[in-house]
């Protein structure tokens, strides 16, 4: 199961235990809570109607007195009462009065009058001068049926004379406490719902947030380049730059081995040369091959001295060190790395010719794209036939500048078309060995930093073009 899986799951049920527990507690308390508040109002009622029994009761006039005149008088006309969405249209109260002895001499239903009440709670106690209550079920087999009922007693002076019940039946409770319980059971659903609602948006930012960090490994996995995602949270982002600098310090040990064994390996053939030329010197050979083999050995130098110094700027640029970026013209940069090649193609006897477009200045590392530039410029001309022509043009182009250098030269083999941009891998020149190996390299990480694109391959009308593109900044 999914994180983002186990992680709703697990807010779900918290939620809904909250819930259940919330519920369990606030549905038991509505009935007791609205059966307390109408326990309080009949005490009231009942205290109230007590003098008014009294006096019938000491005029014996129960039957057809004022208590009994005005009950015969409460529900003639209805009430039309709304209450919370509740229409009351009669009260719904029995009275009873009894005697010092506990019989019933007055009975608003007529059911039990003349009947020995004594025995029951609310007669029982009140006769004693206590506070007498009960709820009995007029059904003992349905529990809806039960009544409330609350007794004043009726005092003369210190005498208890008797006693009145007011009684109401529960269920004319049941509208308010279903409505009540409905309405919780509705805030309780909602309240659930909005829980589920933030618990997904939580899941949902927690998976785009390790989603993120996948598409990230992955792409470091690949080799691919990309930069740690904003996360937006201080556990996540601390993962993401651990994750970060595991992947540099990794990065870095695979570079510098892969460093040390091109360059133990590039090495070898210079330093064999050098070795074998010194082993002949040794023998005090004749002074025209002695003067050769001198000559052998300060070019392997050289090449040795040049290797090594393009292989430490290619490092540093792919060490990503920044970009020193300046305002720089584009033409004009194009029209410099011409002009210092001139001297070179004059003694090839090659032509060169530019066609550099106008643009606005852009903002790049100006020493960085002429190198680049001057090494395309340099592998033109090293395989041009005598008396070639090297063209080097520029254009606005993609929201970008363009460079593009032709030569006429025999082309790129296709065997070497994939492997053209490896270090160290180097095709030979018509007039001299292989190159360091390193300047296309080079010129393509430079096109990366920048933002851009290095493309090479054989034109259809013969020799190569290689296209530079760097993106406006």
């Amino acid at each position: 199961m999914r994180i983002g899986l186990q992680l709703l799951c697990g807010l779900v049920l918290i939620f809904a235990l909250a819930a259940w527990f919330v519920l369990e507690i606030f549905v038991e308390e509505i009935k007791p809570g609205v059966r307390s508040a109408t326990e309080d109002t009949l005490v009231d009622m009942a205290q109230l109607l007590a003098p008014m029994a009294l006096d019938d009761l000491q005029e014996g006039k129960m039957a057809n007195g004022r208590l009994a005149s005005a009950f015969d008088r409460l529900n003639q006309t209805p009430l039309n009462a709304l209450i919370d969405g509740h229409l009351k249209q009669q009260t719904e109260y029995r009275i009873y009065v009894v005697d010092g002895k506990g019989t019933v001499v007055y009975d608003s239903s007529g059911q039990d009058l003349g009947k020995d009440y004594s025995r029951w709670n609310d007669v029982y106690r009140t006769l004693r001068g206590e506070y007498g209550a009960r709820s009995t079920r007029s059904d003992p087999d349905d529990p809806a049926s039960s009544v409330m009922h609350v007794a004043a007693p009726l005092r003369d002076g210190t005498e208890i004379l008797g006693s009145l019940t007011v009684a109401k039946p529960n269920r004319t409770l049941l509208p308010m406490i279903e409505r009540s319980e409905h309405q919780l059971l509705q805030g309780a659903a909602m309240l659930l719902l909005i829980s589920l609602l933030i618990g997904g948006l939580l899941v949902w930012w927690l998976n785009r947030a390790i989603g993120k960090l996948v598409q990230y490994a992955d792409a470091v996995s690949q080799g691919q380049p990309t930069s740690l995602p904003r996360l937006y949270s201080p556990e996540l982002d601390r993962l993401g730059r651990s994750l970060e600098t595991m992947r540099r310090q990794l990065d870095g040990k695979s570079y510098i081995e892969s460093y040390v064994h091109s360059l133990t390996h590039e090495l070898k053939s210079p330093l064999a040369a050098i070795r074998g030329a010194g082993e002949i010197l040794a023998e005090a050979p004749p002074p025209e091959v002695a003067t050769r083999f001198i000559g052998n050995i300060n070019l392997e130098a050289a090449r040795m001295q040049q290797l090594i110094e393009r292989m430490l700027q290619l490092a540093r640029l792919e060490s990503g060190q920044g970009l020193d970026r300046q305002t720089c013209d584009p033409a004009r940069l194009g029209r410099r790395v011409l002009d210092t090649r001139q001297i070179v193609a004059q003694r090839r006897q090659l032509s060169l010719q530019f066609d550099l477009a106008e643009a606005q200045k852009q903002k790049w590392d100006p020493l960085l794209v002429e190198q680049a530039l001057g090494n395309l410029l340099d592998n033109a001309i090293d395989f041009s036939p005598v008396g070639g022509l090297v063209t080097l043009t520029g254009e606005v182009h993609a929201g970008g500048y363009r460079f593009q250098v032709r030569d006429l030269g025999p082309g790129i083999p296709d065997y070497a078309l994939p492997r053209i941009f490896e270090r160290f891998y180097s095709l030979p020149r018509p007039d001299k060995g292989k190159s360091s190996g390193l300047g296309l390299s080079f010129a393509r990480e430079v096109a990366r930093q920048h933002g851009g694109r290095l493309t090479l391959d054989n034109h259809p009308d013969g020799g190569v073009l290689a296209e530079l593109w760097l993106p406006a900044a």
